[in-house]
């Protein structure tokens, strides 16, 4: 279970990695009118794919937990809801998919960065926080 949890924690640092990356690409490409190719739907998805293997992780971190008597705290529950609504919220530049490329780059930016904002709420919330 140790090792669950030390993949979950250090898997955070990767999605930081490809937010930043997209924050800067999607910044760029709105500031400059560029045009959202297949590097930027990559990062979107990467980004997307990132949050959902962490929430998996995430999840059965939870119930393999609670089965050996790891008690559902509400900050583990307020964790996992913020989580959740972050891994949502970094599926929604799919939702532009048919719109202007100025538009996609907005979007996707601020997804991200929404995303980001929610999972920093969401580590506050646990018993350590950003340090373990």
């Amino acid at each position: 279970m140790e090792l669950l949890l030390i993949i979950h924690s250090h898997t955070r640092w990767l999605i930081l990695l490809v937010a930043v990356i997209a924050i800067v690409k999607f910044a760029i490409g709105w500031l400059r009118g560029g045009v959202f190719k297949g590097m930027d739907r990559g990062l979107a998805a990467g980004f997307s794919g990132l949050m959902d293997l962490q929430v998996t992780i995430g999840l059965i971190f939870l119930i393999w937990s609670s089965l050996v008597g790891v008690l559902f705290t509400p900050n583990r529950i307020e964790h996992l809801t913020t989580m959740l609504i972050a891994a949502v919220v970094a599926h929604l530049p799919a939702r532009w998919k048919n719109s202007p490329d100025n538009v996609r780059f907005r979007n996707a930016l601020f997804c991200v960065v929404g995303s980001l904002a929610l999972v920093f709420v969401g580590v506050v919330r646990l018993r350590g926080g950003w340090t373990w």
